[in-house]
């Protein structure tokens, strides 16, 4: 089994309901922050890499689950975090990224890349076979789906073995919401209903032990199911608890299960809390956090434009319009309206596809001038206040950009942290 902070779960829903962040990204500064709070907090992190991240093609990041698993462990060497408080888990793992290539094929890679996971040291697998691929339906039954989950954690069970390490726990679940956030706006979610929850779980549990898979089964963590919440571009659909009571009542008819809810960023911090006593502790969220590191990046950008003779307007922001202008592969199709609307969401939207430039050449370099121009640069008070008044320091002139990008993250993650600990106290009626 993986680490205690995901073993105790179903149990604390019993008794003291307690959360767990789990950070979908691959971005190093938001990686670094996480490891960080972890260790000054002393606790267990759950860092994951989705499908279209990291695979053995090497995903969008270019690196394959062995090269992401050591990249997190360099990341915690460096933070002073011992590997033994990082929980790795992949996301989505199916045949997501070669949907558009018939089943048989998208099923093979997709065994490849869930036997990479596990053999690289990945202990929380989410199971998700749920959309069709070239010539079915986009979204496949709870049978079809079950099928292929079982056929991927055989896979995942003999890696394990053969590898000699501990079997992986799973995540299961066919009501899965798009992986990084809606691409329109939104007004409402409708949540799963308990009869198909209790079907998908149903499904998936006579589909494992006909397959001979229930070890494997009685390692099932959580299901995916939809509580509600989701963010398009620019607007978030809020948590309301009384739309999912009958699913949280649900979960006393499994005591070993919890949910796993997507797509939580930019949820406030009650409604966070509030999913964690409802049956959700496992509390997703990427964008979120990336929109935190840039929302930073961008304010430091002003305060050198300010500041700094030479530096010039924003040039930081000017080099990720030209890089996003120059594939836009990545955002276009999911920003729409006039060339100010998108050139407005390329830069600010929720959805937060800049996060796949960050890596390019020309914004390293970028980054790197930043730096380079703020290094031992005294910010006054009052300028820290005008772009960065999120980011509380005492002395905003000693403090460095990687440190303030940090603490941007930080500020997220600990309001995950704090929602996980949380008693939520009932409105009056």
């Amino acid at each position: 089994m993986t680490g205690s902070v995901l073993q105790n779960l179903a149990f604390s829903r019993r008794t003291a309901p307690a959360g767990v962040t789990s950070v979908c990204s691959a971005h190093p500064q938001v990686l670094r922050a996480a490891l960080r709070l972890a260790k000054r907090q002393n606790q267990e992190v759950l860092i994951e890499a989705t499908c279209n991240q990291v695979n053995q093609f090497g995903g969008y990041t270019g690196q394959t689950p062995k090269n992401f698993a050591a990249f997190v462990a360099d990341l915690a060497a460096e933070q002073g975090l011992a590997m033994e408080r990082v929980i790795l888990g992949g996301d989505h793992l199916g045949p997501n990224p070669w949907r558009k290539e018939p089943a048989d094929i998208a099923m093979a890679k997709a065994e490849k890349m869930v036997a990479a996971y596990v053999e690289a040291g990945f202990s929380k697998i989410h199971l998700d076979a749920s959309m069709g691929c070239a010539g079915e339906p986009a979204a496949l039954n709870d049978e079809a789906t079950a099928e292929r989950a079982a056929r991927l954690a055989q896979v995942a069970e003999l890696s394990a073995r053969n590898a000699g390490r501990v079997p992986p726990c799973y995540v299961i679940g066919t009501e899965v919401p798009v992986p990084g956030g809606a691409d329109h706006a939104l007004d409402h979610i409708r949540p799963t209903t308990p009869a198909a929850a209790r079907r998908t779980l149903e499904v998936h549990r006579a589909t494992f032990g006909r397959h001979g898979l229930q070890a494997a089964y009685d390692r099932v963590l959580a299901l995916v199911v939809q509580p509600g919440v989701e963010f398009g571009n620019d607007n978030v659909i809020a948590y309301d608890p009384s739309q999912t009571a009958e699913l949280t009542r649900l979960l006393d008819d499994y005591p070993t299960l919890v949910y796993e809810a997507h797509s939580t960023d930019y949820q406030t911090r009650p409604a966070l809390a509030a999913l964690v006593q409802n049956g959700f502790p496992i509390l997703k969220v990427g964008p979120g956090l990336t929109f935190a590191m840039r929302q930073a990046i961008y304010a430091l950008d002003m305060i050198a434009s300010e500041l700094v003779d030479g530096y010039g307007d924003r040039p930081l922001a000017a080099t990720m319009e030209t890089v996003m202008r120059e594939a836009p592969g990545y955002w276009h199709g999911y920003y729409t309206g006039s060339e100010r609307a998108q050139y407005i969401q390329r830069h600010y939207s929720l959805s937060d596809r800049i996060r796949y430039y960050w890596g390019a050449k020309k914004a390293l370099a970028a980054w790197e001038r930043l730096r380079s121009a703020l290094k031992n640069v005294s910010i006054a008070p009052p300028l820290w206040w005008q772009y960065l008044p999120q980011v509380p320091v005492e002395h905003p002139e000693t403090v460095d950009p990687d440190t303030v990008v940090m603490m941007a993250v930080e500020l997220i993650l600990q309001r995950y942290g704090e929602a996980g600990t949380a008693t939520v106290i009932p409105e009056p009626a």
